[in-house]
C-alpha cells in the first residue's frame, strides 16, 4: 500500500507549493495562537486557494469553540483535534470530517483511540508532551514506535511525533503506517518550514 504524508504547520506560499509539488496527500494549517505556526483565517483562506482538489486541507485545533471552527471552515476539508473528548469530536464530526490526536508514551495510551470509534474518521498517534508544555504537538518529540506493533487499530490512523527526513523510512517500516505527519521535522527554526527538508521528507516517504 502506498505511503502518503501530511506536511503540517504550513504558513507561506513557497512552502505550501513545495509540499504539494513533492506529493503530499494532505497539508495542515494551525489555528492555535500559542503556536509559532498559527495562522489567521484570512491567511489560511489565501493559502487554501493554492491547494489543488486532490490534496486534503486539514485545520489543526486545540479544543476549539464553535466560533473558531466556523471561521476556519472555508479554508479546510477536515479538522484535527487535540485535547478533545469523544463527545466533542462527535459533535464536530456532524459538520466536518475529524481527525483526533491521541498522545502516546506507553502502550496503555493507545487504548484511548477506541473511545473515538464513531466519533472520528482518523486517529493521529502523536508523542505525549510534558504536562507543562505550551503546545500539544509540533515539538519534535517521538514515542517508541514498536508500541504500535500488533496493535488493533479501531480507526484509520496516521503516525506523528518527531518524524524527519532521516527517520521516517524507519518509522514506516516499524509501524506499518500508511500516512505520516510532520511539522517541526521539516523546519529550519520553530515555525519556519524549509523547502529542501520538505522535499527530502516526501522523497523518503515515496521510497
Amino acid at each position: 500500500m502506498p505511503v502518503t504524508a501530511k506536511i503540517c504547520g504550513l504558513s507561506t506560499p513557497e512552502t505550501l507549493d513545495a509540499a504539494i509539488g513533492g506529493g503530499a496527500s494532505h497539508v495542515g494549517f494551525v489555528f492555535f495562537p500559542p503556536s509559532p505556526r498559527n495562522l489567521d483565517f484570512a491567511q489560511a483562506r489565501g493559502l487554501a486557494a493554492r491547494v489543488p482538489s486532490h490534496v486534503g486541507k486539514v485545520g489543526v485545533f486545540v479544543d476549539p469553540d464553535d466560533a473558531v471552527l466556523e471561521a476556519a471552515l472555508p479554508a479546510i476539508d477536515a479538522v484535527q483535534l487535540h485535547k478533545v473528548t469523544p463527545e466533542r469530536a462527535a459533535a464536530v464530526r456532524a459538520r466536518v470530517p475529524v481527525w483526533v490526536a491521541v498522545a502516546v508514551k506507553t502502550r496503555a495510551d493507545l487504548n484511548a483511540a477506541a473511545a473515538f470509534h464513531g466519533a472520528a474518521d482518523r486517529i493521529l498517534y502523536d508523542a505525549k508532551t510534558p504536562d507543562n508544555a505550551k503546545l500539544p504537538g509540533g515539538m519534535g518529540l517521538r514515542f517508541d514506535w514498536t508500541l504500535l506493533q500488533g496493535f488493533r487499530h479501531p480507526l484509520p490512523w496516521a503516525l506523528s511525533g518527531g518524524l524527519d527526513p532521516a527517520n521516517v523510512a524507519e518509522a514506516i517500516r516499524i509501524t506499518g503506517a500508511t500516512l505520516v505527519d510532520v511539522s517541526s521535522g521539516v523546519e529550519s527554526a520553530p515555525g519556519i518550514k524549509d523547502v529542501d527538508k520538505i522535499a527530502a521528507f516526501l522523497k523518503a516517504v515515496s521510497q
